[in-house]
């Protein structure tokens, strides 16, 4: 039977923003605390970083329609897409993939005739009309840095160079002449560079100590490949989940040149050969892959597990960086979770290509997710959410000529204060959301302080019942005005569709004021609030 706390009656007539001011007192109430005297580590705005692949509709029609479509487009590439992922600051964005990566052949790609290929990961045509020059043009009109996975799986260390090679280099140069005659002249600055993706699994179903000795070599090669002051960041593949031993053997066998130098007479540098290890990690209700759950119409004890599934990162983070710090305690290597979202069975209305709906669980996930990424801002410092559009859970849909913007994209369109701004630790006297045998905080907190002073608080209400009062005690704070958004909806499952695309949007948040010195925040049920004290 499930044990959850009552719902006042007069809750249920009274929700969204009017039941931040016209409901009955909660019930449930929590104290907390803030100190903005001791400001944390930055929180790098490439942790709000994003992630495309050749997958369903993820590039072709979400991104990609060509110059001729009648949907208004610049030189090929969605300009509502493009408008949309501006207004959140989209820092960052990975591509090509993912398992697309590692079969990637970027030749294809380039020139006036494109050589069409056979997308086995996801089994699909790929005509290559989205290739290197489309996706730089892309990244620029969006204004976010490039992240290019290179082919570790089915590649060579020389195609991963001569890629890097045709990017970097100036047009003299006899590769970075042929971008040259493809139409770009000027090279672009390539930011990061992942070798490999997942090359425990689709990437080659490679042992650690394998893959560790491939990474040694391609980023030898790759690095070099481009000219002094455009050499990219790069990134090794790390971990599935909670696959510890992969961090041990890549931190040990590849992170440094020689970590076993023995002679003082060999030459030696302590510069880590690595610049990020990823991990990947996404949030099924079930814990299930053969059966992951529905992306709607489920009940509350999917909702549940969905919190506590959402929640495990806290744990992967802390275990496998305790992992990275036994070999890099200056934290010099970053841990990029440059994979993490939900993934739910396909629905059978789907298109196909994992596309699947977004609701206001999704939304929420998103900012638990986040606001641990914040908790760990020492180590995690880039993260991309799978992925951008029509693919798991993604900022945006479309249908043809349509667009959508999905309760997920709100989170992040309110979260993107937090980008760069300094952490600030908040202390939360919680209690339990419990459901059968399954519990979860409550509450989910986060809070930063940008350049210009002003304290951001986001708070997250994981109870789709019963609504919560927190009082919180302030220190090093000088604030007089709140300002506030809220984000939920009348139930569970509610989603934004072509036809009704506003249901699940930010509007404007009444209930948090000031008392006896203290902040008082009224927070609603299955709600997600971002404040602004200045």
């Amino acid at each position: 039977m499930m044990k959850k706390l009552a719902i006042t009656t007069a809750l249920s007539g009274l929700f969204l923003v009017q039941a931040c001011s016209a409901q009955s007192e909660p019930e449930i109430k929590i104290t907390a605390s803030l100190d903005a005297s001791q400001p944390g580590a930055t929180i790098h705005k490439e942790v709000y970083g994003h992630f495309m692949e050749h997958l369903g509709r993820g590039v072709y029609e979400g991104v990609w329609v060509g110059e001729d479509s009648d949907i208004p487009n610049t030189r090929g590439i969605r300009n509502d897409v493009v408008a949309a992922l501006k207004k959140i600051q989209v820092p960052v964005i990975r591509w090509p993939g993912g398992c697309f990566a590692d079969e990637y052949h970027w030749r294809n790609g380039i020139g006036d005739k494109r050589q069409p290929s056979l997308n086995v990961s996801w089994n699909q045509l790929e005509p290559n009309t989205f290739g290197t020059h489309e996706f730089m043009d892309f990244i620029e009109q969006v204004g976010a840095k490039p992240f290019v996975s290179v082919n570790v799986g089915s590649g060579t260390v020389q195609e991963a160079r001569e890629w890097v090679q045709y990017m970097t280099t100036d047009a003299d140069s006899p590769i970075g002449s042929e971008r040259a005659e493809n139409g770009r002249a000027e090279p672009w600055s390539l930011d990061y560079v992942g070798i490999g993706n997942e090359n425990w699994g689709c990437g080659g179903h490679m042992y650690a100590e394998e893959y560790a000795n491939q990474y040694r070599q391609y980023q030898g090669y790759v690095r070099s490949s481009a000219p002094r002051g455009n050499r990219p960041q790069l990134i090794a593949t790390g971990a599935d989940t909670d696959d510890y031993e992969w961090t041990e053997t890549v931190m040990k066998k590849a992170m440094l040149w020689r970590p076993g130098k023995t002679s003082p007479m060999l030459y030696n540098h302590d510069r880590p050969l690595m610049d990020g290890l990823s991990l990947h990690f996404y949030t099924l209700p079930t814990n299930d892959w053969g059966k992951k759950g529905k992306a709607t119409g489920f009940d509350e004890t999917q909702w549940i597990s969905t919190m506590q599934r959402a929640q495990f990162i806290d744990e992967l983070i802390r275990k496998h960086g305790a992992i990275m710090d036994k070999y890099d305690p200056e934290k010099k290597v970053t841990m990029v979770v440059d994979e993490w979202g939900t993934w739910y069975d396909r629905a059978e209305d789907s298109p196909g290509g994992l596309w699947q709906q977004n609701t206001l669980r999704d939304a929420m996930v998103a900012a638990v997710t986040l606001n641990i990424f914040h908790q760990h801002a020492e180590r995690v410092r880039m993260a991309n959410i799978a992925q951008m559009i029509n693919v798991l859970q993604a900022m945006i849909l479309t249908d043809k000529e349509k667009m959508v913007l999905t309760p997920t994209y709100h989170v992040f369109d309110m979260y993107k204060v937090h980008q760069d701004a300094q952490y600030l630790p908040i202390e939360l006297a919680n209690i339990q959301y419990q459901v059968n045998d399954i519990s979860v905080p409550q509450v989910s907190a986060t809070a930063s302080i940008d350049q210009a002073g002003k304290i951001h608080i986001s708070l997250a209400n994981l109870n789709p019942n019963e609504p919560v009062s927190i009082t919180m005690d302030l220190k090093g704070v000088d604030a007089t005005s709140i300002n506030g958004q809220i984000l939920t909806a009348d139930k569970m499952d509610s989603l934004n569709s072509f036809d009704t695309p506003d249901t699940v949007t930010p509007k404007q948040f009444e209930g948090a004021n000031w008392k006896n010195g203290q902040l008082i925040v009224e927070l609603p049920a299955k709600s997600i609030v971002a404040l602004a004290l200045q």
